[in-house]
């Protein structure tokens, strides 16, 4: 995928508006006849409009130069496998695209600028042609194992939000983590995550094992192991380059897993 920062647009209307302005203020007879023939208000309309698409620009082009270029290329290629996702079943209905939009909006605490630059890269992923393995094989060349995680962190993130989990998407998120060769007890630790929130059950002892990626009833000394792994793995240090929504993602990601190791070791305490 060929990543091409969004500028900021000319002043190609400005004519427009300078010819507007003579008419309003340079008035008369000629004034009273194109209000009459309804000339006027139609270039008004479009004025309108091309100011609306100028603002819309602008601000799009100066948040997304306000970032680094590989927190754009994560969150564009993000954005493209969500909404590849969402059209494995023949196309991305409305629900589904507002679905992606309000987790940026609500998950990530997207700004309006920010969101403004969310829903235009949305509309340029629906139209694009790159498959989604290409997409996923462009993220694994560019990112290493950690940025991987989060990726497949957020993109469970997104199915679960909804009220109904199809099962192809589901089907496709273990796909994804196979591809991006993320770890089976990696993948465990996320997935039974947001299973146990759809089912909402109460977060059992089961749970804060498989949040350490362990099956349930491991000995300590592999808790202890699975702790330090995530710690670095997760650590926001290690995502920072990204972006601070997403050292965000990483720093909730530290809390489950400390909660889990604290629960954990409080039992072998005893």
């Amino acid at each position: 995928m060929y990543y091409k920062r969004h500028e900021q647009p000319g002043c190609g209307g400005c004519f427009l508006f300078l010819v507007l302005g003579m008419l309003l203020f340079g008035g008369g007879k000629f004034l009273g006849f194109l209000l009459f023939s309804g000339l006027f208000l139609m270039m008004a309309v479009v004025a309108g409009f091309w100011g609306f698409s100028y603002y819309i620009k602008r601000q799009i082009g100066k948040y997304e130069q306000s970032q680094t270029e590989t927190h754009n290329i994560f969150v564009t290629l993000l954005i493209n496998i969500l909404v590849k996702i969402a059209q494995v079943d023949g196309e991305a209905t409305r629900e589904e695209i507002q679905t992606i939009s309000n987790f940026f909006r609500y998950n990530l605490r997207y700004s309006q600028p920010q969101l403004l630059w969310v829903k235009e890269l949305i509309k340029e992923a629906v139209q694009a042609t790159e498959s989604l393995e290409s997409l996923l094989a462009e993220f694994r060349s560019r990112f290493a194992y950690e940025p991987r995680l989060i990726l497949l962190e957020l993109v469970y993130q997104v199915i679960y939000t909804k009220d109904t989990i199809p099962d192809p998407e589901l089907e496709l998120a273990i796909n994804i983590a196979e591809f991006l060769e993320i770890s089976y007890y990696d993948h465990q630790a996320i997935r039974s995550k947001f299973m146990a929130r759809a089912r909402k059950a109460a977060f059992s002892e089961d749970q804060y094992y498989k949040v350490l990626g362990l099956e349930p009833g491991a000995e300590f000394e592999p808790i202890k192991k699975s702790y330090r792994r995530l710690s670095m793995q997760y650590h926001p240090d290690k995502v920072g380059h990204l972006g601070e929504e997403f050292r965000s993602v990483a720093e909730e990601k530290m809390k489950e897993i400390n909660a889990a190791y604290q629960y954990l070791e409080d039992k072998f305490k005893q």
